[in-house]
């Protein structure tokens, strides 16, 4: 199976009564859009492995967030961790966060006449969806990008309209290397952005970019690469210009992942890490799941799958230009797993 394949059943799942799906599936899940295309693989290949089928929302790890919070889906998905305030409020007791694949946020542009790809620095990236950079050949765009031939033209920001982990991790980036943006707009799922035009999803703001010309805007790599749209190598934290590949989102967790002490909850950033060959706007997406599952047959359905996908599940993940998690990281959430407590 695709990406156009996944998407195409992203538009099914959203145009589809959802009593209609839940008749014949086993589990229901519900969030972010980021990891929306190795989900889809997982769930197909787990269902022709296993016959245990699950209907996944991709709705934004917002709407994830809220129903799991109200008991409506057996589990939701995050780009973003769950705040301690969202935590207090989730209605099955205690959370946990089971990190699935590691992904990477990329810059796309629509510049016509301009194919190469570009180099960015967080605070000309800050700037520009601060509205301080307004123009493509601007001096200070220009300077990173010497022999390129830049346009006049305005720059349109494009972002997110919908509550979305894939936002939390680009402001994330932002706050962490722009003082101004900290000052300002800050990190969540939603802010109050200064300028540009609203996309739902990973896929609404592809497909925005994808027609205006002299766009800018954040997706989820998969989703650029599927649009055939340009993306920017990014300045990391050691002042080295690099793209966003497998071997950098995995360079960018390494570190993080070492410094884990045995009580992590695993709710973690790893945007702007050190090392020459990281990506600086990479991130885990996560599961996140009620510790306590009343239903039997559903918990442990869930646990089996989550179980599946850090064994079987990781080879995939490259294919559809995720990270697989460490080796190491995975059999500490394997631990983690036998920690929920099934008919209880």
């Amino acid at each position: 199976m695709n990406l156009r394949s996944f998407v195409t059943l992203a538009f099914l799942s959203a145009v589809i009564p959802f009593s209609a799906q839940s008749q014949s599936v086993d589990l229901t899940g519900a969030g972010a859009t980021f990891p929306y295309p190795i989900y889809s693989k997982w769930f197909a290949d787990y269902a022709a492995n296993t016959g245990v089928k699950i209907n996944y929302q991709s709705i934004g790890s917002g709407g994830g967030i809220r129903q799991l919070s109200e008991q409506t889906v057996d589990f939701g998905a995050s780009d973003a961790p769950m705040s301690d305030a969202e935590l207090s409020k989730a209605k099955g007791g205690a959370v946990l966060h089971f990190p699935t694949v590691l992904g990477a946020v990329v810059i796309t542009y629509n510049i016509p006449g301009v194919s190469r790809a570009l180099n960015l620095s967080g605070d000309v990236v800050a700037d520009i969806f601060l509205g301080k950079i307004t123009k493509w050949n601007d001096p200070r765009i220009a300077k990173e990008n010497r022999g390129v031939a830049l346009p006049s033209s305005d720059i349109l920001v494009v972002h997110r309209s919908d509550g979305s982990g894939t936002s939390y991790i680009f402001t994330d980036y932002l706050t962490t290397v722009s003082p101004a943006w900290a000052a300002g707009p800050g990190k969540g799922k939603e802010v109050n952005w200064p300028v540009g035009l609203g996309g739902k999803g990973n896929e609404g703001v592809a497909g925005q970019i994808k027609q205006i010309p002299g766009s800018i805007g954040y997706v989820e790599l998969a989703y650029a690469r599927q649009n055939k749209l340009s993306y920017a190598a990014i300045r990391n934290a050691d002042g080295q210009y690099v793209a966003p590949t497998i071997e950098s989102v995995t360079a960018a967790a390494d570190g993080a992942v070492k410094r884990l002490g045995k009580g992590t909850d695993y709710r973690i950033s790893i945007v702007n890490a050190a090392g020459k060959n990281s990506y600086p706007i990479s991130s885990f997406t996560w599961i996140i799941a009620y510790q306590h599952q009343p239903d039997a047959i559903k918990g442990k359905k869930l646990v089996s799958f989550l179980t599946w996908a850090y064994r079987d599940g990781q080879k995939s993940a490259p294919t559809l230009d995720y990270a697989p998690l460490p080796k190491s990281l995975i059999a500490n959430l394997e631990s983690r797993l036998k920690t929920i407590k099934v008919g209880e």
